[in-house]
């Protein structure tokens, strides 16, 4: 199993990379997390190799206080060669706290520009199109809003295209207007409803890329099957997780995200796992 993928045919990255929404809260919301902490985490997480990074311009406390895309700035920026940043557009926070969904062209368009801003850059590695907030939906066209965004692509502020909370049917339907690099939907070990879009995916040479790969908080990946495999590596369940999800097809990528050094160390040394057949088979 190769640690390595050519995300959008041309951006190599590591197979575990790391997910920013958790340096400015525990969670998609929440009281401010300590912005020096989450720098550390940032710096840490180059230094063990992440070379993919998943942020948003919506990842901020509540009280607006810690930016997540500001720490990034801060802690690496300028950035080194080879690190790739994703983002989303689509979401947006409320002045209550809420999200809501822009639709609009203009809407999204200044999401990029405040992504470019916030980020210090000129041009966005990859730039996913989120459609819905946990889940597909469904009948829902993407058209016109990512039509907006190849136009952004083909005016040089976007290198990259992806789709974040979709069906089969989206992604068909974006794949006639532009490339489509990568997809980000809500999989892990203990949620494999999207078996079938991770097979169209791998035909395609699309990275599919889960967000909450242990769960988010929602799910509980323990259990005897996964205790049982930890065991046999000496290693932890989220970890077992982690190397299953690499293992269940070669474009998966993994982008868990914490708050805590000694987390990000562990999520990290996941790499180093290679499961056999039979921990496959006790994982199926």
């Amino acid at each position: 199993m190769s640690n390595d993928f050519l995300l959008g045919g041309d951006l190599p990255v590591g197979r575990i990379g790391f997910g920013a929404m958790r340096l400015s809260a525990n969670g998609f919301s929440g009281p401010s997390r300590d912005p020096g902490t989450g720098r550390a985490v940032l710096r840490r997480a180059v230094e063990l190799g992440a070379d993919h990074i998943d942020t948003a311009s919506f990842y901020v406390s509540d009280d607006r206080s810690v930016r997540a895309n500001d720490l990034i700035r801060e802690a690496l920026h300028p950035y080194p060669d080879g690190l790739v940043i994703a983002t989303k557009v689509g979401p947006a926070r409320t002045p209550d706290g809420g999200v809501s969904q822009t639709h609009d062209p203009a809407g999204l368009r200044q999401s990029v520009e405040e992504n470019l801003e916030t980020l210090g850059v000129d041009r966005l590695d990859l730039v996913y199109l989120r459609i819905g907030l946990m889940e597909p939906p469904h009948g829902e066209s993407v058209a016109t809003r990512f039509e907006a965004l190849a136009a952004m692509r083909e005016e040089g502020l976007i290198r990259h295209l992806g789709l974040s909370n979709i069906d089969s049917g989206h992604l068909a339907e974006a794949r006639t207007i532009a490339p489509v690099a990568s997809v980000q939907n809500h999989f892990h070990a203990g949620k494999r409803d999207d078996a079938r879009l991770l097979a169209a995916c791998e035909e395609a040479g699309i990275a599919f890329v889960p967000f909450f790969p242990l769960g988010g908080g929602i799910s509980d990946l323990s259990g005897d099957r996964m205790s049982k495999v930890a065991e046999r590596h000496g290693a932890s369940v989220p970890q077992i997780a982690l190397a299953w999800l690499l293992a269940s097809s070669p474009v998966t990528l993994a982008i868990p995200g914490t708050g805590s050094l000694a987390h990000l160390d562990e999520n990290m040394a996941a790499r180093s796992i290679a499961l056999t057949p039979e921990d496959l088979s006790d994982l199926a």
